[in-house]
């Protein structure tokens, strides 16, 4: 036997099945307590919905409005908090341990770039061949880079070697 689908969202007209109900009228005003077959009549001479509110009060909340319209406005709320809400993205910078002056300045200035936007930034120091003899000049620019962004940034994943690669996280401050 399968069990009734789940509704998400207030229980409407017919579905409240509590005896008693705080009743509040389209204008926001408190009617008061009150049986729910006296507050679905009160809807229905408004031509308009019963709504349950606030469903975990004793009694439970009900208001009188256009359902309809009250979805639309949910949904605009909804809508309008997810445009509002910033993803934080995390961007790549990949290094070498002999990187040249020039090359290094190019590549902060990205940096700088990403923490103005406010993403994090994951560098990647990547070794080849005999490089991996000397890990502390790959620890040795990365201690560069974290001083050059002080002011700018925090680190989030202090340097760290992983098979060829060494790696540090910093986030904007």
């Amino acid at each position: 036997m399968q069990a009734p689908p789940v509704k998400d969202g207030p229980r409407i007209n017919d579905e409240i099945r509590v005896p008693r109900v705080l009743l509040i009228d389209q204008n926001g005003e408190k009617q008061g307590e009150m049986p729910t077959s006296a507050a679905l009549e009160a809807a229905e001479e408004a031509g308009l919905d019963l709504v349950e509110i606030v469903p975990n009060a004793n009694p439970p909340v009900c208001k009188i409005l256009d359902y309809g319209k009250f979805k639309f406005q949910e949904q605009k709320k909804k809508n309008e908090a997810r445009k509002r809400q910033k993803v934080v993205e995390l961007k790549e910078i990949k290094l070498r341990p002999n990187i040249d002056k020039h090359d290094y300045d190019v590549k902060a200035k990205s940096m700088f770039r990403f923490f103005e936007e406010g993403d994090k930034v994951k560098v990647t120091l990547r070794f080849r061949g005999r490089e991996m003899a000397h890990p502390e000049l790959g620890m040795k620019l990365l201690q560069q880079v974290k001083a050059d962004f002080d002011e700018v940034a925090k680190v989030e994943y202090e340097p760290r070697m992983e098979g060829r690669q060494m790696i540090m996280i910093l986030a904007p401050r």
